[in-house]
C-alpha cells in the first residue's frame, strides 16, 4: 500500500473540509452582520422622524413595536424549515427592519458618542466569545442549556419591571443578561460550527446556519442593548 499517497490525500481531503468549514462560517457572519447594519440603519432612519417616533411611542403602538421581535422570533423559529432558503433569507431581513423600529428609542435616549463605544465594546467582546467558541475543545451542550433557562428568567424579570420601573432590578437585570449573552455566544458558534461539522454545505445546514446568524444576531443585540442602559450616558 502507498502510504504517502494515501496521507496525502486524508491532507487534501482536510484541507478541503477546512476552507469550506470557513466558508460556512463567514456566511453566517455575512447574515448576522448585514442584519445588524439593516436594524442599525433603521432605527436610526426612525429615530430622526419626529411624527414616527410619537406615533409608535406615545400611543399604544409601542406594545406592539415593541413585542413584535419577540414573536416574529417564534414564528420563524417554527416556520423556517418549511421555508425556501431564499424566502427564509428575506424573512430574517424583515425581522432586522422591525427589531431597528424597536430599538430607534436608543438614539433619543442616549448620546451618539455612548452608543458608539458601547457598540465597539460589544463588538470587541463578541468577537473574542465567539473566536472561544469556534476554538474550544470543551462541549459547551451543558453550558447552554442552562444559560437558556436563564434567558427566561430573564424575560419574566424584565416583563415584572415593565410594571414595576425599578432601577435597582434594572441594574441586575442588565448585568445577568449581559452574562447569559455573553456566554451564549460562545455556545451558539460551537452549535453552528458542529452543524457543518454534522451535515456539511447541505441545503438544511444552510438553513440551520441562517438560524444561527439569527442566534448569534440576537446575543449581540443583547449585550449592546443591556451595555448600554448600564454604561450609557442618557441624553
Amino acid at each position: 500500500m502507498d502510504f504517502s499517497r494515501f496521507q496525502t490525500s486524508a491532507a487534501a481531503a482536510n484541507k478541503t473540509f477546512d476552507v469550506g468549514l470557513k466558508n460556512y462560517m463567514l456566511q453566517v457572519y455575512n447574515y448576522m452582520f448585514i442584519g445588524l447594519a439593516l436594524t442599525g440603519l433603521t432605527a436610526f432612519a426612525a429615530s430622526q422622524s419626529i411624527g414616527l417616533m410619537q406615533a409608535i411611542y406615545a400611543t399604544p403602538l409601542k406594545w406592539v413595536v415593541m413585542f413584535a421581535p419577540l414573536i416574529f422570533v417564534f414564528v420563524f423559529a417554527s416556520k423556517m424549515m418549511s421555508m425556501s432558503l431564499s424566502t427564509a433569507t428575506k424573512v430574517f431581513w424583515g425581522f432586522s427592519v422591525v427589531m431597528g423600529l424597536s430599538m430607534s428609542y436608543i438614539f433619543l435616549a442616549f448620546t451618539g458618542t455612548s452608543i458608539a463605544k458601547t457598540f465597539f465594546i460589544t463588538a470587541t467582546m463578541f468577537g473574542g466569545l465567539s473566536l472561544v467558541g469556534y476554538t474550544t475543545k470543551k462541549d459547551l451542550t451543558a453550558m447552554g442549556s442552562f444559560l437558556i433557562m436563564g434567558v427566561w428568567g430573564i424575560l419574566a424579570l424584565m416583563i415584572v419591571n415593565l410594571f414595576v420601573g425599578s432601577a435597582g432590578l434594572s441594574n441586575v437585570i442588565s448585568l445577568a443578561a449581559i452574562a447569559i449573552f455573553a456566554g451564549l455566544t460562545a455556545y451558539d458558534t460551537q452549535k453552528i460550527k458542529n452543524i457543518y461539522l454534522r451535515m456539511g454545505n447541505s441545503e438544511t445546514a444552510k438553513k440551520l446556519g441562517l438560524m444561527g446568524a439569527l442566534s448569534l444576531y440576537l446575543d449581540f443585540i443583547n449585550i449592546f442593548i443591556h451595555l448600554l442602559q448600564f454604561i450609557g450616558e442618557r441624553r
